[in-house]
């Protein structure tokens, strides 16, 4: 089957960086294609701080006004959708979407963006970027002082902690389960006042993401509106590995190019 558009470039992901991409290549008067899932990884979270010129606004609002700006340009068009694979080098790429439509372009760029992993329990997900949060530089001056929760443990709860005690003198770290914190960094929490809970949780109890009481299984529970729940995360969108992209060893997709072998 014959592809049934053909552009210069086709973008995958629709986000900041998807768009930022196809502002410059839309000025440059290139046929671009982008398409988006319309999932992106902050679409719950309510606001966008440590932003410059966009502190405060909402990520939907964001995009929106990139997308209305980059949509300026005529030979800029938009696909809402999901590509489900692709293949090619050189100048010549196809990517096939969940309805079975193929489109081709000279190049392709993936601007996918990753996906958050979430610890296992029940509540969490619903919290997620509202009221338990991963990053102290995007969501902590607007908790700073409250009773705060980290639920981590090891060397990553040991330095988390001692990261985010300089917005809040009032921090639990969770370590749900026993502790493997060395003698050694559990007194250097105890001398920043900092407590350290080995219960196992059980769930997060909330109202519409915002977190009232972490729940334990043993039946107990701990009032809590804030909590810390760093984790990993994966490539939201795996059509890149399988066109032959590489990962760091973080996890970012690394910048390469897909060119014939000759």
């Amino acid at each position: 089957m014959k592809s049934k558009y053909h552009y210069d470039v086709i973008i995958v992901g629709g986000s900041y960086a998807g768009l930022a991409a196809t502002m410059a290549l839309g000025r440059a008067l290139k046929k671009v294609l982008i398409i988006d899932s319309e999932l992106p990884c902050n679409r719950q979270t309510p606001y966008s701080h440590n932003f410059l010129t966009n502190d405060g606004n909402t990520p939907k609002d964001i995009a929106a006004l990139a997308r209305l700006q980059v949509g300026r340009y005529p030979t800029v068009s938009f696909l809402s959708g999901r590509v489900i694979s692709g293949k090619g080098d050189g100048d010549a790429f196809e990517v096939f979407t969940e309805a079975r439509e193929i489109y081709s372009a000279r190049k392709l760029i993936f601007a996918t963006g990753i996906r958050d992993i979430l610890a296992p329990i029940d509540g969490l997900a619903a919290c997620w970027g509202i009221s338990v949060i991963h990053c102290p530089y995007c969501h902590g001056y607007e908790v700073k002082g409250e009773p705060t929760g980290l639920l981590s443990n090891g060397e990553a709860g040991f330095d988390f902690a001692r990261l985010i005690s300089n917005w809040t003198t009032d921090l639990t770290l969770f370590t749900n389960g026993i502790s493997i914190l060395s003698g050694d960094q559990q007194v250097q929490l105890v001398g920043r006042g900092i407590a350290v809970v080995e219960k196992e949780v059980s769930m997060l109890e909330q109202d519409n993401g915002q977190l009232r009481n972490v729940l334990f299984s043993d039946g107990s529970a701990y009032p809590l509106k804030v909590l810390y729940a760093p984790g990993s995360f994966e490539q939201h969108c795996k059509v890149p590995e399988e066109m032959g992209c590489e990962l760091t060893e973080e996890g970012i997709l690394r910048l390469m190019y897909l060119v014939k072998q000759h």
